[in-house]
């Protein structure tokens, strides 16, 4: 029998206390590993992570209409990478049988005008979910302790308070019924640097190429310390992080759509008790 997504061991991905992103292999595939140089294998692995994908797209389609039934808790998914990382391909495929209108998508880019006269939480807590609905972050709360701790846009003794912060406001927004995952989409830098090349190569994907992603990119192992550091100091079992190898996007959807699952069918959801009892009801 072949190994699918049943043998994948989600906690494996989950962090807990110190660690470091140069300890987790990005091509990791999980129970879909195969001989790299065995073209028949890479496909076989690849055609057995779609198929599971779809059958875990399917269950989250049920799970995300019995929260949208329930509407007594929301749930959170934050998302984070480097450039190239991810993000939008993993929204896109993860949530593709979504039911649209129990599910918003917020992308947070630089703050506006508006948003930096308000504390940089701001603009976060008026976009978090409410009850009964997904609510997805494209990159999030924690470009306060990444860009503003690298390219030094505030003081260390601003930013390192922030850990705590953060983890009070995500303490917050779960106990009052938001359940909270993050994901950090951990790719190679050569992947990275392939991924940049193909949007250059393909005028259909020129516009998603910036030129300054390349400044970006010479500061890869600063980032690399940057995440280390807040993916480590607010990681809880009450809000987790979970470090997803994205090298090969088959796996990283399987992988995050196991984790979504495994969450929702946590959070204790039922449908909502009637008043009547459909089986009496006549239509004419």
């Amino acid at each position: 029998m072949s190994k699918g997504f049943e043998q994948i061991d989600t906690s494996k991905y989950l962090v807990s206390g110190k660690f470091s992103l140069k300890d987790i292999d990005p091509n990791d595939a999980g129970p879909y590993e195969y001989d790299s140089a065995d073209k028949d294998a890479k496909r076989e692995a690849k055609d057995r992570a779609e198929d599971d994908h779809k059958k875990l797209n399917k269950r989250l389609a049920e799970l995300q209409n019995v929260l949208y039934a329930d509407g007594s808790k929301a749930l959170l998914v934050v998302f984070q990478a480097l450039d190239a990382g991810g993000k939008d391909s993993s929204i896109r495929h993860v949530f593709s049988g979504i039911n649209p209108q129990g599910v918003q998508v917020t992308s947070f880019k630089q703050p506006s005008k508006e948003e930096l006269s308000h504390d940089y939480l701001w603009r976060v807590h008026k976009v978090v979910p409410p009850k009964g609905m997904i609510g997805i972050f494209n990159r999030s709360h924690y470009e306060e302790v990444l860009i503003v701790r690298v390219d030094k846009l505030v003081p260390e003794k601003v930013w390192r308070k922030r850990y705590e912060e953060i983890n009070q406001f995500e303490k917050f927004l779960a106990n009052n019924g938001t359940k909270i995952i993050k994901f950090y989409l951990h790719i190679s830098k050569e992947e990275q640097k392939e991924r940049f090349l193909a949007r250059l190569n393909d005028p259909s994907k020129n516009w998603k190429f910036d030129p300054g992603d390349l400044a970006k990119r010479a500061q890869w192992e600063e980032y690399i310390e940057a995440f280390d550091d807040a993916l480590g100091r607010c990681s809880s079992p009450l809000t987790p992080w979970y470090v997803i190898p994205a090298n090969k996007k088959w796996y990283r959807d399987v992988l995050l759509s196991k984790i979504l699952v495994e969450t929702l069918e946590s959070m204790d959801l039922h449908y909502p008790s009637l008043s009547f009892d459909p089986k009496t009801i006549t239509i004419d």
